[in-house]
């Protein structure tokens, strides 16, 4: 919640922590929980469309224990139906489980076989593992 917090609902005038919370002394913060739903993928994805059909490659990955599996499937559904391809994977775990397992063995991997910064590369290829 702290670093949703921080990158969506940011305060420099708040200290210690220099961000505002969705609910304050146990009450809604309306403005902030509008920041918050602002910023869900869900929430802006199709206006942002054009600009996802850029990208080489998109990959998404979540627990099939994480507060999280059902928003990220919608979002796979509706690159799908944008037809932009895409690689979506559900694994066993919450949201935090292997953290380290699935940066070496999936994204490192995945990021070697897409980035690319050559002038060649500019043009979206196919979602590789």
């Amino acid at each position: 919640m702290l670093a949703s917090a921080a990158a969506w609902s940011p305060d420099p005038k708040n200290p210690p922590l220099y961000l505002d919370l969705p609910t304050k002394d146990g009450q809604p913060q309306p403005d902030v929980v509008a920041k918050w739903t602002a910023n869900s993928p869900l929430a802006f994805i199709d206006q942002y469309i054009g600009n996802l059909r850029k990208y080489r490659a998109i990959s998404i990955d979540v627990g099939d224990q994480d507060g999280l599996r059902v928003d990220t499937a919608k979002l796979h559904d509706i690159l799908d139906r944008y037809g932009i391809a895409n690689n979506f994977e559900q694994y066993h775990g919450t949201h935090t489980s292997a953290v380290a397992v699935r940066f070496q063995n999936y994204v490192m991997p995945f990021f070697s076989k897409n980035l690319c910064f050559e002038a060649a590369c500019k043009s979206p290829q196919p979602v590789t593992k």
